[in-house]
């Protein structure tokens, strides 16, 4: 029953794994990550730190079960194929589905941003750091998000927090920008 309803809530046209009543408790993988933060920092370039950037996604997807997997899987497709509205349906799914898999929160906050919804991407943000303190993409889309509320202090914060574990991230540019802005005020 609840595979049909899924799938009806969803417009999933494709089979569904039958559903567990509860979502499983998330891997935990602070080890893992851990020592790929710690390899970041010693990165001697930006292509060794965006490999290993990389390497951590490879934890942060894996999904509690194989309901939640589909579920966050179908959430990112329709994300890259622009059905933020599909996406967020997948990603509501999964969090209610799973309330302690902090990715879901991470990837529900990131269709939130890509519509603009920055005051709603925000605690989705908070809650997937609360949940993997580890989360160097979740730290740096919460700064992405306080820079477009124009909470500039906070942004550069959280951008530094993200810096600490990865030195090496894409955004690093955006540091001393968020920090003029911050001197401005």
């Amino acid at each position: 029953m609840r595979h049909l309803l899924l799938s009806l809530i969803l417009g999933v046209g494709t089979a569904l794994p039958v559903l567990a009543d509860t979502c499983p408790e998330a891997p935990d993988n602070s080890q893992a990550l851990e020592a790929l933060i710690a390899a970041a920092q010693a990165a001697p370039d930006q292509q060794a730190g965006r490999e290993i950037s990389n390497a951590m996604w490879e934890y942060w997807t894996v999904a509690p079960d194989q309901y939640a997997q589909e579920l966050l899987d179908t959430g990112m497709e329709r994300r890259e194929a622009y059905d933020f509205a599909g996406a967020l349906k997948a990603f509501h799914a999964l969090v209610d589905y799973c309330p302690d898999y902090a990715e879901g929160y991470n990837q529900r906050a990131f269709a939130h941003f890509l519509r603009e919804e920055y005051a709603e991407a925000l605690p989705d943000l908070e809650r997937a750091i609360t949940l993997v303190p580890q989360h160097v993409a979740a730290r740096t889309g919460l700064a992405l998000t306080l820079m477009r509320l124009q909470r500039t202090g906070e942004a550069a914060l959280a951008l530094r927090a993200a810096l600490e574990m990865n030195p090496w991230l894409g955004e690093r540019s955006l540091l001393p920008v968020l920090e003029a802005m911050e001197q401005e005020l």
